[in-house]
């Protein structure tokens, strides 16, 4: 239960926030504080109130289940307010975390003391929010406004020593643990009453935000018009701490709590709430086992030391875990390695990453060209080209030479998990662990179960990407998985919008307009045109011939334009500058005549809801057949290693606010137009016509689809 326990020592209070396990401000939170602040001031024993969280951590901010529920009294700022009020001086002691509302909750206190070690910020951007009671209004009255729009608008926290330079805290306690903490505030609160201080109200500071240069709030904005492009909290952010310098603190306060109540109400503060829950519940695995235990896991091995081995094993060296490269000759290990170095190098240059921890990390990695040197590795990565044969000849070395219990792993991002365990005499310690590139960078992780992955293997992979810093979603096996399976439907879909009458920058542009990073034509290009090429060339022979297919990218990469990389793909190139070129649109023109098409004008919109409807309509058929366990999978996803802008919630998301019936109809349109490629998902069309979400459509343990096994297997275990 939520509480506020109450204790005394002479003549201070301490208050401490009970709430496990982050003692997020919730109703009872507030409610407690507030009666314990009003019999605090009511005691003439009392001289001074220190708050402080019990157990780790201080606040880690508000509840964000009530977010999206009508607020309920005390509210948070009248709870600020009653501390503001007291003539008695308030310290906020801190550790852990002091998160949004907790932070929120300090600056209202009259001082704060710290642990070194403390976490404090806004980060209420990431939920497409602003600070809503008072954060914009007092923080820049402390650190001023350029720094406190800096630490707002990226919502990254700072440690204890930063927050003292900046004078967030007024003191460091010495000492690591919620003792040393205690006993930090004990000793600042009685020195403090023995100096007899005054209790000081941040909101009542001024000379940190008077004469402001207006100049500062147009030079933010303008610098950053491209990225914020469609984004709502970023301006509002602006003007609020704009108001900070130019408003009374109560006439700020009021601006700031009008712009936080619109931001909540926002499509895309809900869905970022959206993404926020569903990343947290991806980890989870329905089916497994509750006395299920995942390995430890204190060695790796990667085969392969390309691009894309050389960027996961820098995922495990970051997260100290040591690494054993395999190659296949010592030229090739000399490449990967100068790749790696000169990657940190880079994360070093640019402030990403000290040049101690770089340091420590490449002391982690090291190679070799004998599959005996990693026979005692915990776990093996493959990583090498995407050739069923080359995969399924190095998985029967490993099975021959590792360990009983070490896991092997495979970093398909397309192949049979199930054919590739078959070569194995041990399919149950085989998984997908599909890293996305860059592997040192990008958070997401789609682990891929076969029919005869373990529960502990499965269990051991989505524990480790949470340890190496990943985002892991768990899928069910199927050419493409999840991730490239629906992008597949989308590519062809723009592809065939060339055909109709639509230009790569004029895909790429309305999709960037919507909020993708990239539109998809730059993308491919980036990723170079001759592997997808490749791939297409080997799969000809299976290929559906009665399926319209569109030979564009086939038409270019015989031309020799492979991207980026030679100057020249959908776009030219002068270095990194894409410019649109008369020729594709040339070529693009030819093969319209070609198959007997009279091109049309294509709108944006259209362009936009044929991608996103190809999407969700394979979206579904992917939660139906349970290769997804939850919608939810789906859109962590695709925000996550697909560049679908986190503000708009992911493509399933996307879906259910447009509304199912909605997005139903233009699908049904589309099929009637183009045929079988768009026949509507059963799934999708049975909840169009119930009026129900994705949640009343997810697959459960042993539903139909090539995942069942797969289910029943976890279920037996």
């Amino acid at each position: 239960m939520a509480t506020i326990d109450e204790t005394f020592d002479s003549n201070v209070a301490y208050l401490t926030i009970n709430n496990p396990p982050v003692n997020a401000l919730a109703t009872a939170i507030r409610a407690g504080l507030v009666a314990a602040i009003r019999k605090a001031a009511e005691n003439p024993a009392v001289k001074a109130i220190v708050i402080i969280g019990a157990d780790k951590t201080f606040v880690a901010g508000a509840d964000i289940r009530e977010l999206g529920k009508p607020l309920q009294r005390p509210f948070f700022p009248d709870v600020l307010a009653a501390i503001e009020a007291l003539t008695k001086p308030v310290i906020a002691a801190l550790h852990g975390n002091a998160l949004g509302g907790g932070l929120e909750l300090a600056l209202a206190c009259h001082y704060r003391v710290a642990l070194a070690s403390v976490k404090v910020g806004l980060p209420e951007v990431t939920l497409g929010l602003l600070p809503g009671a008072g954060g914009t209004q007092r923080l820049p009255r402390l650190v001023g406004p350029a720094k406190a729009l800096d630490m707002i608008l990226s919502g990254k926290p700072v440690d204890g020593r930063a927050a003292l330079l900046l004078g967030i805290v007024d003191e460091l306690a010495e000492g690591t643990t919620g003792a040393d903490l205690l006993q930090g505030a004990q000793t600042f609160a009685h020195k403090m009453l023995a100096e007899r201080r005054r209790a000081t109200l941040v909101s009542a500071r001024q000379d940190k935000v008077s004469a402001v240069d207006p100049a500062l709030f147009e030079d933010i904005r303008s610098k950053n018009a491209a990225k914020w492009r469609g984004q709502l909290a970023q301006e509002s952010i602006v003007a609020c701490v704009e108001a900070a310098c130019t408003l009374p603190f109560a006439e700020g306060m009021a601006f700031e709590r009008e712009r936080f109540f619109a931001l909540k109400d926002s499509s895309q503060c809900k869905a970022m709430r959206h993404v926020f829950f569903a990343e947290r519940e991806a980890s989870k695995v329905p089916g497994l086992p509750a006395d299920v235990k995942a390995r430890s896991v204190r060695s790796v091995a990667i085969i392969g030391a390309g691009t894309m081995g050389g960027g996961i094993a820098m995922a495990f060296a970051n997260a100290g875990i040591p690494v054993t490269q395999i190659e296949l000759g010592a030229e090739a290990l000399a490449n990967g390695r100068a790749i790696i170095e000169n990657n940190y190098a880079t994360s070093v240059a640019r402030g990403s990453m000290s040049r101690d921890k770089a340091a420590k990390a490449l002391t982690l990695i090291k190679g070799g060209t004998n599959y005996a040197d990693i026979a005692d590795c915990d776990l093996v990565v493959e990583a090498v080209f995407e050739s069923m044969d080359i995969k399924k000849a190095i998985f029967r070395k490993l099975d021959a030479v590792m360990k009983p219990g070490a896991i092997l792993a495979t970093n398909t991002s397309t192949l049979d998990i199930d054919e590739i365990a078959a070569a194995t005499k041990r399919p149950e310690a085989v998984i997908g662990t599909h890293f996305f590139s860059p592997a040192n960078v990008m958070k997401l992780q789609e682990n891929v179960r076969g029919a005869h992955s373990s529960a502990e293997t499965i269990a051991s992979v989505m524990s480790l990407a949470k340890k190496i810093g990943k985002i892991p979603v768990l899928s069910g096996n199927c050419e493409g998985f999840i991730g490239n399976r629906m992008l597949y439907n989308y590519v062809r879909e723009c592809d065939f919008l060339l055909e109709e009458g639509a230009t790569p920058w004029q895909v790429d542009n309305a999709l960037k307009a919507f909020g993708f990073p990239m539109g998809v034509y730059l993308m491919r290009d980036l990723a170079g045109l001759d592997v997808s090429w490749r791939v297409r060339k080997g799969r000809e022979a299976t290929r559906d011939m009665s399926e319209r297919y569109s030979p564009i990218a086939d038409r270019i990469c015989e031309l020799g334009r492979f991207g980026q990389k030679t100057g020249a793909g959908y776009y030219r190139y002068d270095g990194r500058t894409a410019s649109p070129d008369p020729k594709i649109e040339a070529l693009i023109e030819s093969v319209s005549r070609d198959q007997g098409r009279t091109r049309k004008p294509v709108s944006d919109e259209d362009i936009v809801m044929r991608a996103l409807c190809a999407l969700v309509n394979e979206g579904a058929k992917i939660l139906e057949e349970g290769i997804a366990s939850r919608a939810g999978d789906i859109d962590v996803i695709y925000v996550n290693g697909y560049g679908f802008p986190r503000y708009r919630g992911g493509p399933m998301f996307f879906a259910e606010h447009e509304g199912l019936a909605t997005i139903h109809a233009h699908i049904q349109r589309l099929y009637l137009e183009q045929g079988q490629l768009w026949k509507p998902a059963p799934l999708l069309a049975r909840l169009a016509k119930s009026g129900e979400g994705w949640s009343a459509g997810a697959a459960s343990p042993g539903s139909p689809g090539r995942n069942t096994g797969v289910h029943q297997a976890i279920v037996k275990q």
